[in-house]
């Protein structure tokens, strides 16, 4: 058998935390086992790094971006080695670049393109716990990359993939996937199982869990995923294959606090403009996630979309350079709550429940989104966690 395990920052923060990981890792090895090991860097590491590259610019070369922030998982890998040789297991730690992660050559936000596995296939065969550094690559020309915010899940799911593992446990400081955050709702509950699809529209609205590209992933190879906490030996919450709970209407709300508006106001109504707009942003690679054009009336039009908050200084500054519009606004103060459940394929109501739930309170709608399963709504940040109470309350997601 073959476990892909994957640790997170606050799982290895402190040498104390590593030593007691470095025990999870024997454990799984000692009960026959061939185990793969994939590092954060310890918590708070990374934001540390971010802020030495902005020092002296912004908007800093992403090759050297990459070459500072990939360090931070290095020094993880290789104490997590150092404690495991120490406890007298033979192991290798190996950077991204060393384990055959190949990814395309956008710095800051690379996608896995290739996993060569031969090393890793070898060092497994020698019975070695094999420890990699995640959240990063290599590309073609040789320069290091990382793979964005959350990367190393998606590491470990590519790893988990390529070499046909039979689990990949995502290990946290959560015991596994609630109905909604236990920090903004107590009577939140924890789920055994969940869907992709769920799970996929969870961490794209905001679930702080999984990072939504590792489930895109994990989907597509059919890795079969648990996430649970490294603190303790409970149950975790597995990832799979939707397999009959059309039963459940509504799985998890979703608060996503890293949203920003942009609206544009007297957008000249004319095939073509969206385009114009829109290629604009991805040229920048910022990504756009919900967006609404008002009907057009005297030859213009305003259109809106938001844009993660740290993205919103570059969306100003790529804005500014098009003569789009009339007037651009921009708004932080706001953020996205999501309802998420297979059920809605086949249940109707779900989203007027929602509606008739926050107008109740007051508080006011100023975009939605909705899909096959999830319905997204933005409200002032001021009644995001109050929005997250009412509607887990409205669909009882705590019986």
């Amino acid at each position: 058998m073959l476990i892909v395990q994957k640790f997170g920052g606050t799982s290895v923060g402190t040498l104390e935390r590593i030593e007691a990981v470095a025990n999870r890792v024997i454990e799984t090895k000692n009960s026959g086992a061939d185990v793969v090991v994939v590092v954060s860097a310890m918590s708070g590491v990374t934001n540390q790094l971010v802020e030495y590259s902005e020092y002296f610019s912004k908007h800093p070369d992403g090759i050297a971006t990459d070459m500072l922030l990939s360090s931070g998982e290095q020094v993880t890998t290789a104490l997590l080695t150092i404690a495991l040789n120490a406890k007298g297991y033979a192991c290798v730690g190996l950077t991204g670049a060393m384990a055959g992660i190949m990814t395309d050559d956008v710095h800051t936000k690379a996608r896995i393109e290739t996993i060569e596995t031969t090393r890793l296939k070898a060092e497994l065969s020698a019975g070695r716990i094999v420890v990699v550094a995640g959240f990063q690559g290599i590309d073609d020309k040789g320069d290091i990359t990382t793979l964005g915010r959350g990367g190393s899940d998606l590491s470990a799911v590519a790893l988990a993939g390529a070499l046909e593992a039979d689990l990949c446990e995502i290990f946290t400081d959560v015991d596994g996937v609630y109905t909604t955050d236990p920090r903004i709702e107590k009577k939140a509950k924890k789920l055994e199982k969940i869907s992709y699809d769920e799970m996929l529209e969870l961490a794209s609205a905001g679930a702080k869990v999984l990072q939504n590209r590792s489930v895109e992933l994990a989907k597509k190879l059919n890795v079969k995923l648990i996430t649970r906490s490294s603190f303790n030996h409970n149950e975790g919450t597995l990832i799979a294959k939707e397999d009959n709970m059309e039963a459940v209407l509504v799985s998890g709300i979703a608060l996503d606090k890293n949203q920003a508006r942009v609206t544009l106001r007297g957008v000249v109504d004319k095939p073509g403009i969206a385009a114009e707009i829109f290629t604009a942003l991805a040229h920048q690679n910022i990504n756009v996630d919900m967006i609404i054009q008002n009907v057009g009336h005297d030859g213009t039009t305003n259109l809106g979309f938001t844009v993660p908050q740290n993205e919103l200084d570059l969306a100003k500054e790529t804005m500014q350079k098009l003569s789009a519009a009339k007037h651009v606004e921009y708004d932080d103060a706001i953020v996205k709550v999501s309802v998420i459940g297979v059920g809605m394929k086949s249940h109707s109501g779900v989203a007027c429940l929602a509606f008739e739930t926050l107008a109740k309170e007051g508080i006011n709608i100023q975009m939605i989104s909705t899909s096959e399963i999830k319905i997204s709504m933005i409200v002032d940040q001021k009644y995001g966690e109050l929005a997250v109470r009412v509607l887990h309350d409205a669909y009882k997601l705590d019986k």
